[in-house]
């Protein structure tokens, strides 16, 4: 049983603090986002001042750091809005995490059609744009201009802002993926649209350096905040189009390989066999441990299996199995792109592949699929 203080402790590892849950994911806060969010406040109360002259200085804190807080929850509105039409697809997300910069939904495994991929890109821009219209709505409700106005129109400026930037056609940026769904919808090749989008992040990046260089020169007086916020969003850009399209050389099943020339033979022994001797019979080969009634127990696991077999050889082998999942069973007629990545979505040592009839055809393991990755 998982208690809420293990899974705070799994999920917080590496990725901030957990605060809940949201349509079952988890959402993380990460530590530069307090950051962000104190620039936020020493930025933003000087100008309850200038719009509500007579406003004290606690109170101006108080309205920035709420506007801090608005401008998170319109970031996680902003991520929910991939998270769940990912998830809609059928494509799993593994949690969503605000930082300085924004926030960024994990989806577990890459969309299969570039209709999927515009669609999720689309989907937070959408989110943004909608949540401005509202919080512009209700500024122009507020008939004279205070406090509570900046509040709301900042609000809805910032989420404006938000949905325009991520519009640029540029990864990591949603546009950049929105244009990357949509060379690959042309071209029928993904890592077309990869390489047009992180050409288009290079553009963005430079033209953010431009407007911070020319901020300085012209002398304007914000100069010195555009040109360091200018900066670090370039630099986030061009470290995200970078990922990307490494990501992508990765993802790509090299020509002329084939499944078949992976698999290694399976061999089904009784559950109850002595675990040596299911190791011994699992050099190169893979092995289905099949209880009496005839229902398959799992897969050896061979490092289980050698950790059993030194202080018990005689130990039933199905005390080192794991068991067998969908998403650990591979069609033998599958594409070499659809293996790798539901190789990529998964932990999984060993995969049980089958013919169209269920039958086990053989077992893929994943260092074998590395090895001939790396060789290609």
């Amino acid at each position: 049983m998982v208690t809420k203080e293990s899974w705070r402790r799994q999920v917080g590892r590496d990725g901030g603090l957990p605060l809940f849950r949201a349509a079952g994911i988890p959402v993380l806060l990460a530590p530069s986002w307090w950051l962000g969010s104190a620039a936020i406040v020493v930025l933003y109360a000087p100008l309850v001042e200038r719009i509500a002259p007579g406003t004290d200085g606690l109170t101006g804190v108080l309205l920035a750091a709420t506007f801090a807080v608005f401008l998170g929850l319109s970031v996680l509105a902003h991520e929910l809005g991939h998270s769940l039409v990912a998830l809609r697809l059928g494509l799993p997300v593994r949690r969503l995490r605000l930082f300085l910069l924004g926030g960024v939904s994990e989806v577990m495994r890459t969309p299969t059609r570039p209709a999927h991929e515009g669609m999720i890109a689309a989907a937070g821009p959408i989110v943004s744009i909608v949540l401005a219209g509202m919080f512009s709505l209700g500024a122009m409700a507020i008939p004279h201009p205070d406090a509570v106005w900046l509040l709301i129109a900042q609000t809805a400026f910032a989420n404006a802002a938000v949905a325009v930037f991520n519009l640029l056609p540029g990864l990591p940026l949603d546009g950049g993926r929105i244009l990357r769904a949509g060379v690959w919808a042309a071209t029928g090749r993904r890592s077309a649209g990869t390489k047009a989008a992180v050409v288009g992040g290079g553009v963005v990046a430079a033209l953010l350096v431009v407007w911070a260089i020319w901020g300085v020169l012209e002398g304007s007086e914000d100069r010195w905040i555009r040109f360091g916020v200018c900066l670090l969003t370039a630099w986030f850009v061009v470290a995200g189009a970078r990922g990307e399209l490494a990501a992508e050389r990765k993802r790509a099943w090299p020509d002329g390989l084939t499944l078949s020339e992976l698999v290694r033979p399976v061999l089904q022994l009784p559950a109850e066999s002595p675990v040596s001797g299911a190791l011994t019979a699992s050099a190169g080969r893979g092995v289905v441990l099949v209880r009496a009634d005839g229902v398959a127990a799992g897969l050896l696991d061979r490092d289980l299996a050698r950790r059993l077999a030194s202080t018990s050889p005689h130990a039933p082998a199905e005390q080192a199995a794991v068991p067998i999942r969908p998403e650990t069973v591979l069609l033998e007629t599958e594409t070499g792109d659809e293996v790798f990545e539901r190789v990529h979505g998964t932990t999984a040592g060993e995969y049980l592949v089958v013919d169209l009839e269920g039958r086990p055809a053989g077992v893929l393991r994943r260092a074998d699929l590395k090895a001939a990755l790396d060789r290609r």
